[in-house]
């Protein structure tokens, strides 16, 4: 049974064709990966469908009574609300159901006998659908979801307006699965998931009975839960059956096929072209030229996929460090209350270290306290010579209306214009992404306008906070490649092993030394 269907879907935003003359369906119980490249229109195709966003043309048609699931980073939270509270209005139909019931209940008094009849069976049909639906264990199944993404660490009564914009994320993601809506959409839901908290989800998603559609550049997750892809590239959705493994098999064997017909057509092609151009002129060939004309014309001319263009990092290296990156005495870092005991951490030259840990646990906090965005709580930090730092925040917050040329510009002002647009188109960016505003992009394309401002900087450390959050496969393993040539020293967080485990020297795991979020 079709849940979801897409026909004839077009779309662009001004002179760049996002989508031509697509088609889509999805079927009951289908767990489908949704991948391509950072820019061709994935997370645009989800507000497509929910509705957040009219299509130039075709048509959106979902079947009756559907219950669709998507997490909208942009939900209101109220201050005010507790955890708890957001969690439980994912039952918020049951509750509706228990207060009708109840109403019931108390009118009975005032009804003969025809009418109780009638509100005995309703309130029967009621409670088979509130038992049916696990309504008496609603706290247990709020302590599952919770336990599981990590969120319980945080405590269930903290109130919404607190949270890291991470932990929010959790809480809606949390809120989605404990409505169990026949269709999931979910726009990278590991970003903000440490491996323990992702495992979870991988289990979670393995054994969901309904439909998802999943958008994710962790090939390993993908692996795991989906049994369908659908690659789009170049304007187009293709369709293929099994992993993502499977699907690069298949897709690599395809376009060996369509190169080789292509290189063989085109042999075909420069053969009837010469002859044309030797024998049309003389009367005695003129026939056999006009047929090999004809042929030509009725060719279904191949055409091979414009290769998108790829990154490539290299980061620029300043002179030596000193041998102490940082010393710690006693830190003790967080904001209005202690994230960690007292630290006594050492960082010397040429190590590469991988923080690793829960959320909430002050991986980023530690970060940013050794750079001086804010200061520890107690204790020293004392840092080495001849230090150029290079830092990668995890997200951004607010719309930067820059073009990305004046993003870097502002950056390097001594750059020309023609080296401003050489370093973004470097980082995988094309013309269209280069003069764009840098809010219209897609995530991984603005990470790779940070990454642009990262390489082109003299550095001897990297300071990285989540740097493949929103990075396309490519992006990603080109700036794993970067890393492990790096000669400086590196400090990174990262939640995926299959990316820092070839890059790092050491592997610090936070748990030893947090007090962690009551």
């Amino acid at each position: 049974m079709s849940i979801l269907t897409v026909k004839n879907l077009s779309h662009g935003f001004g002179d760049r064709a996002i989508f031509n003359d697509v088609s889509f369906r999805l079927l009951k119980g289908e767990h489908i990966g949704l991948i391509g490249a950072n820019g061709e229109g994935k997370s645009t195709f989800m507000n497509i469908i929910t509705g957040k966003l009219m299509p130039d043309e075709g048509s959106i048609i979902w079947s009756n009574k559907v219950r669709v699931g998507y997490m909208d980073q942009h939900s209101k939270l109220q201050k005010g609300q507790t955890i708890k509270d957001v969690l439980k209005e994912a039952f918020r139909y049951l509750f509706d159901m228990e207060i009708e019931m109840n109403k019931l209940y108390e009118d009975m008094g005032n009804m003969n006998e025809e009418e109780m009849n009638k509100a005995l069976e309703k309130t029967a049909l009621i409670q088979d659908i509130l038992d049916n639906n696990g309504f008496y264990i609603i706290d247990g199944k709020i302590d599952e979801v919770a336990t599981g993404l990590g969120i319980k660490d945080v405590g269930l009564n903290k109130d919404v307006s607190d949270l890291s914009g991470g932990q929010r994320t959790k809480v809606l993601l949390a809120k989605l699965l404990l409505e169990k809506p026949d269709i999931l959409l979910l726009d990278e839901p590991t970003n903000h998931l440490d491996e323990q908290h992702i495992n979870w989800l991988q289990r979670y998603l393995q054994d969901y009975e309904n439909a998802f559609i999943l958008i994710s550049h962790d090939i390993s997750f993908l692996n795991n839960v989906i049994n369908l892809i659908y690659h789009m590239e170049n304007q187009e959705f293709n369709r293929y059956v099994g992993s993502y493994d499977d699907f690069i098999r298949i897709h690599e064997a395809k376009k060996l096929q369509l190169e080789a017909a292509y290189k063989k057509q085109q042999q075909e092609i420069e053969a009837l072209e010469d002859f044309i151009a030797r024998n049309k002129a003389r009367v005695s060939t003129r026939n056999m030229a006009m047929s090999r004309q004809k042929r030509l014309d009725k060719m279904d001319i191949i055409e091979l996929s414009k290769e998108k263009p790829k990154p490539e990092f290299i980061f620029k290296k300043a002179r030596t460090s000193g041998k102490i990156i940082f010393e710690t005495q006693n830190l003790v870092i967080g904001y209005d209350y202690p994230l960690s005991k007292p630290l006594n951490l050492v960082m010397e030259r040429g190590q590469k270290i991988a923080l690793v840990g829960a959320n909430g646990l002050g991986k980023s906090t530690l970060l940013k306290s050794l750079i001086g965005k804010i200061k520890p709580i107690t204790g020293d930090i004392k840092l080495g010579d001849y230090q150029e730092v290079g830092y990668f925040e995890q997200e951004l917050q607010g719309g930067n209306h820059n073009s990305c040329i004046d993003e870097i510009w502002d950056e390097f002002p001594s750059y020309t214009q023609y080296e401003v647009r050489s370093a973004l188109a470097k980082c995988g960016l094309t013309t269209k992404h280069i003069e764009s505003q840098v809010y219209v992009l897609s995530g991984g394309e603005q990470a790779k306008v940070r990454l642009c401002k990262l390489i082109n900087r003299e550095t001897n450390i990297l300071i990285l906070d989540e740097p493949t959050n929103h990075l396309d496969i490519d992006a990603k393993e080109e700036l794993k490649k970067a890393l492990k040539d790096y000669s400086g020293s590196i400090l990174l967080v990262c939640h995926e092993p299959e990316f820092y485990l070839d890059i790092v020297t050491d592997v610090w795991h936070c748990e030893d030394w947090t007090t962690k979020i009551p």
